[in-house]
């Protein structure tokens, strides 16, 4: 069964994911390092973790398993899930896989380096309807793909 892993702390999808799971009838972690309000259902449950760097973080990664869809714009913890066969989605509806989240990796730890060194890097674009629409547009994408089978190849001569 697929899982969804919200890394809630500024997480501003988190209803549209709950609607979502709820329609599919996904089970849904929110995890965060603060009490934050989840709608009562079955399906969605509250994770407060402690205080400190990447906590949520690894609670998620230690927990995540292929198939399963993680919400979050943090880079290192797609990383990590991607690695670990996980979809991972960013809240402005970009999905990070394989193929993409080396290239994140790189353009994250570039900025990181030109903001310690004192460059002026401008921040992201503000969410907005469209950036919304594009997340549920891929989560949903993503639910159906994770549900269907994995396609097993035969060996050349099998």
């Amino acid at each position: 069964m697929i899982r969804i892993f919200i890394d809630s702390d500024a997480c501003p999808v988190k209803d549209e994911v709950y609607r979502v799971a709820t329609r599919y009838k996904l089970h849904v972690f929110v995890v965060s390092n603060r009490m934050i309000a989840v709608p009562d259902s079955p399906l969605i449950e509250r994770i407060v973790v402690d205080s400190g760097p990447d906590v949520a973080d690894d609670w998620i990664a230690e927990r995540v398993r292929s198939r399963d869809i993680i919400i979050t714009a943090d880079i290192p913890l797609a990383a990590r899930c991607v690695e670990k066969g996980a979809y991972v989605l960013e809240h402005k509806g970009r999905l990070l896989d394989s193929d993409s989240i080396g290239m994140a990796l790189a353009m994250r730890n570039l900025m990181t380096d030109l903001r310690s060194a004192g460059m002026v890097t401008s921040g992201s674009a503000a969410f907005c309807k469209t950036d919304r629409s594009r997340f549920l547009s891929e989560l949903d994408t993503l639910i159906v793909k994770a549900r269907k089978p994995p396609i097993r190849l035969l060996p050349p001569n099998g």
